[in-house]
């Protein structure tokens, strides 16, 4: 059963009552526009398509618990093809949108940081001799990348990352983006990921976490699984055009190209 699921396309899946009653019991009445959203992300992604379809659900479950978009242009979790499942990725936009829910910090950044920007670093009192030359860099990257949070409470940390630094971190910890030569989001948005890693390890090791961050933290990368007890055998349909509604996806006809046809995680990463 588990694997007739899989192999079944997203607008089909998201048809079936308890696929949908569950989307609707995590997002209210914002869920018809993230089924949407969603359809269109693996429409849009060959890869996504190719993978075990109830993999895409899941992870898409996790974002939807976190109440955070998939679409990929926004940065804030992208569905990540890996081993023939999808996992759930957070972006750096993610996190800090988690951050300010809390309510616990006055002011969460990173930044990338440029050989002309960087004067010295020191981790044990986390001075960090920074001077910005705000300028378009063109294709030049940067040498490292800066992180800091205040709290409310006045506590505050600083860590710098040099480009090695992330870069060792990523080929060791994240299985999704190729070894010496980036791949996937990594590839596409190094400096977004870069961004990411700085602020993820900073509040996991340092900042205060809420559950939906201890949440998301676990989740990140990860295989998550969807139960499948109840849901039923449904016939399959297939449509390869972004759609603008979620009639136009679920209940779509021939003519709108149509044709028939509990969250859980594994280890998590540093």
């Amino acid at each position: 059963m588990a694997n007739a699921l899989s192999r079944l396309p997203i607008q089909t899946l998201v048809k079936e009552p308890k696929i949908s009653e569950k989307f609707e019991e995590v997002l209210g009445n914002k869920s018809a526009q993230f089924v949407t959203s969603l359809i269109n992300v693996v429409n849009s992604n060959q890869s996504l398509k190719n993978v075990d379809q109830m993999s895409v659900v899941a992870s898409a479950m996790v974002a939807a618990s976190l109440d955070l978009p998939i679409n990929q242009n926004l940065g804030y979790m992208w569905l990540v093809p890996y081993g023939g499942k999808a996992q759930p990725q957070m972006g750096y936009k993610g996190y800090i949108q988690l951050a300010q829910r809390t309510g616990q910090y006055e002011k969460l950044t990173a930044v990338p940081v440029y050989e002309d920007e960087f004067k010295s670093y020191d981790p044990l009192t986390e001075k960090l001799v920074y001077k910005s030359n705000f300028k378009d860099r063109g294709d030049e990257k940067p040498v490292g990348y800066a992180g800091r949070f205040l709290l409310k409470s006045g506590f505050e940390k600083t860590v710098y990352w040099t480009r090695k630094m992330i870069d060792d971190h990523r080929q060791q910890f994240s299985k999704t983006s190729g070894k010496a030569k980036p791949t996937g989001v990594w590839a596409s948005n190094y400096d977004a990921m870069a961004l990411k890693t700085v602020i993820r390890n900073l509040i996991s090791k340092w900042g205060p976490m809420s559950v939906e961050m201890q949440t998301a933290y676990e989740n990140d990368e990860q295989n998550v699984q969807m139960e499948t007890n109840g849901i039923k055998e449904v016939q399959a349909e297939e449509t390869d055009q972004p759609a603008t509604n979620l009639d136009q996806l679920i209940n779509g006809s021939e003519e709108e190209g149509s044709s028939n046809g509990s969250i859980s995680n594994s280890q998590s990463v540093e």
